[in-house]
């Protein structure tokens, strides 16, 4: 099973070394037992593009459609076994990257 664990983060708050140290360990560890597909991180909502072109509308507009000061960072995409190993892999992944994450499934 697929799942999607996002980083969420707050305005002003790069990731320092240390971080990044645990961050990469973690990587690691997703990809030496079998969870890792890809990671990254991505840039603020304030960056976005939102497109709607449903009936060719061309629709367009800068920014994200939600307006927060949490927004998310980055993800990872993880294979996991059942629900409770993905889980487990979030809340290793909030440790390693000192955030809070969200964990969703993909659709099967």
């Amino acid at each position: 099973m697929r799942f999607i664990i996002f980083v969420i983060d707050g305005p002003g708050n790069p990731a320092n070394s240390d971080e990044m140290k645990h961050i990469d360990a973690f990587n690691e560890k997703l990809e030496i037992n079998g969870h890792w597909i890809t990671a990254a991180g991505i840039r603020p909502g304030a960056s976005a593009t939102l497109i709607d072109n449903r009936n060719n509308k061309g629709d367009v507009q800068s920014g994200s459609l939600f307006h927060a000061p949490e927004y998310y960072s980055g993800f990872w995409l993880i294979e996991a076994a059942s629900d409770e190993i993905a889980h487990e892999l979030a809340m290793e992944g909030s440790l390693a990257c000192n955030r809070k994450v969200e964990l969703r499934p993909y659709i099967r």
